[in-house]
């Protein structure tokens, strides 16, 4: 029996409200088992929720917004955080400080759950935070290792930055627009005929607080050393909260888009970080390393998109980022038999340049019909169109002439792969635009479209240089630099340590338990 309509949005927003309510309850006890209760549940009632979506309108009342991008996100993060839930109690079992780790993992979920739900810009901004100052908590869950407490200092230092900004750009919002309400704001921006001054300030400072707390450069450096945090913790940074940047800057995109400088930001420091962490994955043999480079890069291109106008393939590139870096995190002991049987293996054949430029080539050929057969315009350089190429450059591996040493239907394989990545993203393109109320046929300026193109040509120049010749002179050269990150990192450190130094400990790490005696069960 279908609900009433008089009842939907009442019942879909007292169920969207209890999912915060239930993580801070599980924060409250400290139990593993309500713990795990909770997060079920949460995922349970994000799925009620989206079931009675779809009879209703999107809500959005005083202080809450339940519409597609809300609820899709909500589930993705009370799916993750049941995971990591479970997860989490196999992997800290027998330790002595699992009600403490309860604690803020559960209050760290319940502030997320707030900035995903919430319409008021102060409750978001007060809200994300909560989030960074509960995974401080975590971050710092083994406070004797040295290197777990410096990374989480510098982490600390740069959110605190971008709340600052963060705070600045809603307190103009607020001045300029007369309130502070998403859907209100957004209906008095669009009404104006040019932003005030004020405006723009504010929509730089809040995309300025995105990029900070999406670690890209140059301080992206703590994303990759807090590896010193329990590997579930890990995965909840790489997969879920780091992502918050990219969710805001959706949310937020009628207000961006207007903006161009703000998109060129946007543009120029996403794409700077997308290559430069990209080329530093190639030096690196660590697989939680490399996984956290991987995120950097994926957060710089994800921010990218955004300025770039394509907010619905910015919000599919978070949704698959988190899923697959959630599965990589908690998966990743599995990478050493990986590279066992890659060393039993038969050796790969060798890449030449023309080989990948050949790949590169056929790949956009894919990618031009399968843009065709959705109704894509490749009549002038659009936003699209320039992420299109980015794709035929992806997918230039599949098309290389190392699938005719594999003999058989490898070659006919690998083509029909590479196609259908190319029909998939149009067609998801296609699909979450027309689910999504967000601003399309955004004007993009012919600088953003020609800096995104040369970046990632000049990367995919780059690795195949590398690839073809791992040990020739460009590569023996630019090694140590690329491994280094450009020691950009190390320029951070010193600045963060001069102004406000990391205090260090000296305590021995607690002893294990043996059992799950000191936590409530």
């Amino acid at each position: 029996m279908l609900v009433s309509p008089d009842y939907v949005q009442p019942l879909r927003g007292a169920l969207l409200l209890a999912v915060p309510l239930l993580y801070a309850l599980a924060a409250f006890t400290a139990s593993w088992r309500l713990a795990r209760a909770c997060a079920a549940l949460a995922v349970g009632l994000t799925v009620a929720s989206g079931v009675l979506l779809a009879l209703g309108e999107p809500l959005i009342v005083h202080g809450l917004r339940a519409d597609v991008l809300g609820c899709g996100v909500l589930l993705l993060v009370s799916f993750i955080g049941w995971v990591i839930t479970r997860y989490s109690q196999t992997y800290l079992a027998g330790d002595a400080g699992q009600a403490r780790y309860v604690r803020w993992l559960m209050a760290t979920l319940a502030a997320v759950s707030v900035v995903v739900l919430t319409n008021n810009l102060a409750v978001l901004a007060l809200a994300w935070l909560a989030t960074s100052l509960c995974l401080h908590q975590l971050l710092t869950y083994f406070s004797h290792r040295p290197a777990a407490v410096i990374a989480a200092h510098k982490k600390f230092l740069a959110s605190r930055l971008g709340d600052v900004c963060l705070f600045a750009g809603v307190a103009l919002v607020g001045a300029s627009l007369g309130s502070l309400e998403m859907d209100v704001v957004i209906a008095k921006a669009q009404a104006l005929t040019a932003y005030p001054l004020s405006l723009k300030t504010a929509v730089f400072l809040i995309v300025i607080s995105a990029l900070l707390k999406c670690a890209q450069l140059p301080v992206h450096g703590w994303l990759i050393q807090v590896m010193e945090a329990p590997t579930p913790v890990s995965a909840l940074l790489h997969a879920g909260i780091v992502n918050l940047g990219g969710f805001l800057m959706i949310r937020l995109s009628p207000l961006v888009s207007e903006v161009a400088g703000a998109q060129t930001l946007l543009v120029v420091v996403g794409s700077l970080t997308a290559v430069l962490a990209a080329l530093v994955m190639m030096t690196r043999i660590s697989v939680k390393v490399m996984l956290a480079w991987s995120t950097c890069a994926q957060m710089g291109f994800m921010l990218m998109q955004c300025g770039l106008g394509a907010y619905d393939l910015a919000l599919l590139h978070l949704v698959a980022h988190s899923l697959y870096k959630a599965h990589a995190f908690l998966g990743a002991g599995g990478a050493v038999e990986l590279a066992r049987l890659k060393a039993m293996s038969a050796p790969q054949a060798d890449v030449s340049v023309s080989m990948l430029v050949v790949g590169a080539v056929s790949g956009l050929v894919l990618v031009l019909v399968a843009g065709m057969l959705w109704g894509v315009a490749f009549d002038k350089p659009t936003a699209l169109w320039v992420l299109a190429a980015i794709v035929s450059l992806a997918i230039a591996p599949l098309l290389t002439a190392q699938a005719l040493h594999r003999g058989g239907l490898w070659p006919l394989g690998m083509m029909l792969g590479a196609f259908g990545v190319a029909f998939a993203y149009f067609g998801l393109h296609h699909l979450v635009g027309g689910w999504l109320s967000l601003p399309k046929g955004i004007a993009v300026n012919g600088f953003d479209l020609a800096w995104v193109m040369v970046c990632f040509v000049l990367l995919f120049v780059m690795q195949c240089l590398i690839h073809a010749r791992p040990h020739g002179a460009w590569a023996s050269r630019l090694y140590p630099w690329f491994y280094a990150g450009l020691y950009l990192d190390e320029w951070f450190t010193r600045l963060t340590f001069r102004f406000w130094p990391a205090r260090l400990t000296r305590t021995a790490p607690p002893l294990p338990t043996g059992s799950n005696r000191g936590l409530v069960k």
